[in-house]
């Protein structure tokens, strides 16, 4: 069932959910201490309850070992107390006012990046706007040069895909302390690279994101090498990853529902509510990743200590008890409580910046690009990790006589 699951996960999951939700909503495959929660109650507890469900990655590789507070975690892989003080040292960089300041050169970067294409009257979607905005953006405020962004799109790939190992025999997994050190990419690729830009921020500190965390400090002490390159890492990333998906998933289901197209079209102000559907109707990031730290009741089910948990986003923003006409793209929809960047402690920081840059990168099409239409017909490439729901690539044309490009 296993590998069932992965491939319809990298192409399209909503039938098999349908399916799970209705006949076995809390799955359990024994040989891996694997646990499936498809249903919309059932995958908010387990994203809010960080008691019973911990985001502690190192449970999964000796669940009976006494974990050691002062060990190495990152701000993705660590539970309160410690994640609450990690967080609290770039909340401040994603407030929504912090965020809205960014608007500006959010709609240049797009205006930059569709003068490249405007003229040719196609594009990539992908490749020439929903990844390089976001990859320019995220670098911008970490103060990384945005040219190395090719080398970017490799690491993220890479480290995204990371979370396929879930889905491997519990002994393929790794044992021991060797398996908690830094991850391959990091100390192979993004490691020497931000050591050296750390090294220059420690020296002339300049105003970004990175000069800010070389100074920070969590209850006096200064953030060692190991967090501040965790830190920079998981910035660049989850920086660009979630936004590209949308981005890509909004025009992809644009195209698929035109009349909405042309109703947002002729009413901007529905376009908030469009993206909103889109992350419910169409989620990026499809699961997250919990392990039990005792004995708990899940949608009925009696889960043991030690087990790994699947809470399946996706599976959750189609489920029918919470959503009328769940499988139905209603960007008038209302309410509209879907948990797409997640939900609980870990809700995901950079939620304000992906709404933004995917409002005004899609504003500036429909400002400039007229008509658009997919080129070719065959099945669309998905993306290699199976926790991402998108496309590689989505070739377009469009029509962009009458539009004055801009400076």
């Amino acid at each position: 069932m296993l590998q069932h699951f992965v491939n319809f996960q990298r192409r399209n999951p909503y039938p098999l959910y349908w399916m799970l939700r209705r006949v076995k909503p809390i799955v359990n495959i024994g040989r891996y201490d694997l646990w499936f929660a498809t249903r919309y109650d059932d995958v908010k507890q387990v994203l809010s309850d960080s008691d019973h469900f911990s985001s502690d990655f190192r449970r999964a590789f000796n669940p009976e070992e006494e974990l050691d507070p002062s060990e190495k975690v990152s701000l993705i892989a660590s539970d309160p107390p410690i994640h609450t003080k990690l967080r609290a040292l770039v909340s401040r960089a994603f407030t929504p006012r912090a965020v809205m300041n960014l608007e500006p050169r959010i709609e240049a970067l797009t205006h930059e990046l569709l003068n490249k294409v405007s003229q040719t009257g196609q594009m990539d979607l992908i490749s020439d706007l929903a990844y390089p905005l976001p990859v320019r953006v995220i670098a911008e405020m970490l103060g990384i040069p945005s040219e190395d962004q090719a080398q970017f799109k490799i690491w993220s790939d890479e480290v995204t895909r990371s979370a396929d190992q879930l889905f491997v025999e519990p002994d393929q997994m790794g044992q021991g302390p060797e398996a908690r050190d830094m991850p391959p990419t990091l100390a192979r690729g993004m490691g020497p690279y931000f050591r050296q830009i750390i090294e220059q921020r420690r020296a002339d500190p300049q105003d970004d994101l990175i000069s800010g965390l070389v100074k920070a400090e969590i209850d006096g002490e200064r953030l060692s090498e190991w967090d501040l390159l965790d830190f920079c890492s998981l910035l660049l990333i989850a920086g660009n990853v979630t936004t590209t998906n949308l981005i890509g998933n909004a025009v992809l289901t644009f195209l698929q529902h035109p009349a909405d197209l042309a109703a947002v079209r002729a009413d901007r102000s529905l376009l908030g509510g469009a993206i909103e559907e889109v992350l419910r109707f169409r989620s990026p990031v499809q699961f997250m990743f919990r392990i039990s730290t005792a004995e708990i009741e899940l949608g009925g089910r009696k889960l043991p200590p030690n087990q790994r948990v699947i809470a399946l986003i996706g599976s959750a923003n189609r489920d029918e008890s919470k959503f009328p006409n769940a499988n139905r793209f209603d960007i008038r929809r209302s309410p509209n409580p879907h948990i797409a960047f997640g939900h609980g402690v870990h809700y995901c920081l950079g939620a304000p910046l992906a709404r933004l840059e995917a409002k005004v990168a899609l504003n500036v099409m429909l400002d400039r690009l007229q008509d658009w239409r997919r080129l070719g017909s065959g099945a669309l490439p998905p993306t290699d990790a199976v926790i991402l729901n998108g496309v590689k690539s989505l070739p377009l044309s469009f029509k962009a006589e009458g539009y004055k490009i801009a400076a």
